[in-house]
């Protein structure tokens, strides 16, 4: 059995907060994720486990793949715009880690770094990326 590096645990617990805090302010929520945000945090999980650069990774949003459904990007981009100012008043230091790992430079991607990689199809080319998303 893999274990979880400490950072992806820790990424995991940043978009759960930040999709509960959106929940609960916009879909009247009192503990429990509706579903469609309980969808959006197993669907970002799920993510952060193929992510090919783990415990190297930067923000989702710096990274050189996005390989979130076009219609998944948005709803994170909308929570963590809603989330991410009150993150630091009920989570602080999930949110300083987050600024943090946010300032860090995207990894390049390599061929050994697309190897644990599963879900999109990526094809690499001189100039840019072009990703075709597998069901």
């Amino acid at each position: 059995m893999v274990t979880e590096h400490p950072r992806i645990r820790r990424e995991k617990k940043t978009i759960e907060a930040m999709v509960r805090i959106y929940c609960k302010n916009h879909n009247e929520s009192q503990g429990e994720l509706c579903p469609e945000c309980s969808e959006l945090v197993e669907y970002a999980k799920m993510r952060l486990d193929k992510c090919p650069f783990q415990e190297k990774k930067t923000t989702c949003r710096k990274c050189l793949i996005h390989c979130y459904q076009p219609q998944m990007r948005e709803k994170v981009k909308k929570v963590m715009r809603h989330s991410g100012p009150r993150m630091l008043l009920r989570h602080p230091l999930l949110a300083i880690h987050h600024v943090i790992d946010g300032r860090k430079k995207p990894e390049k991607i390599t061929k050994n770094s697309l190897t644990r990689y599963s879900g999109v199809h990526l094809e690499i080319f001189p100039q840019n990326i072009k990703t075709k998303y597998c069901e």
